[in-house]
């Protein structure tokens, strides 16, 4: 049975950045994203959340080898992009219009391993569900002051399993559903 978590970048104050101009990974955390993506069994998407992923989908001439070894990552792997306003979605990738619950009962009934949640308003819907099994919260030393919280909706009652420095400023907390 796989296991679904939702893991976000966050600031000290709550709030998760879309963009990610404000959570720019040092490299040491930086790899461990391409390491976890590496590990996963699969991904699970909201709509906004896989359109800012797409970034991914096309190689740069800028980029550097890690974020070419992302990249290759990332495609690699499944995903499942929840959206009722999208007409198609890129390779490797299954539309997701209807019967969230099924879905995603049938994707931790079937696999194994690890399946990423993408996406606050997602999350909420999948927290709601029962659904997901662990959250995931990389804490950064700044202060948003504005924009979407991690939890979208109420938060579902938690106890901490972990806690592991990232690099020199990050932290991520581990919490499973109580």
């Amino acid at each position: 049975m796989a296991k679904l978590f939702f893991g976000l970048n966050q600031s000290l104050d709550g709030y998760v950045d879309h963009d990610h101009k404000e959570f720019a990974p040092r490299p040491a955390l930086f790899r461990h994203f391409i390491e976890q993506v590496r590990g996963l069994t699969g991904s699970v998407y909201g709509r906004r959340m896989y359109e800012v992923m797409r970034y991914w989908d096309e190689d740069r001439p800028e980029w550097n080898a890690e974020e070419r070894d992302f990249a290759t990552a990332w495609r690699n792997k499944p995903k499942w992009v929840v959206s009722r306003s999208l007409k198609s979605v890129g390779a490797n990738a299954t539309l997701v219009r209807d019967n969230l619950e099924d879905v995603v009962r049938g994707l931790k009934d079937q696999l194994v391993g690890e399946i990423a949640v993408g996406g606050p308003d997602l999350a909420r819907s999948l927290t709601d569900l029962g659904l997901i099994d662990e959250y995931r919260l990389y804490l950064h030393p700044i202060v948003l002051g504005r924009g979407k919280p991690f939890f979208a909706g109420p938060r579902p009652p938690l106890r901490l399993v972990a806690s592991d420095q990232m690099d020199e400023d990050v932290i991520r907390l581990t919490y499973a559903s109580a």
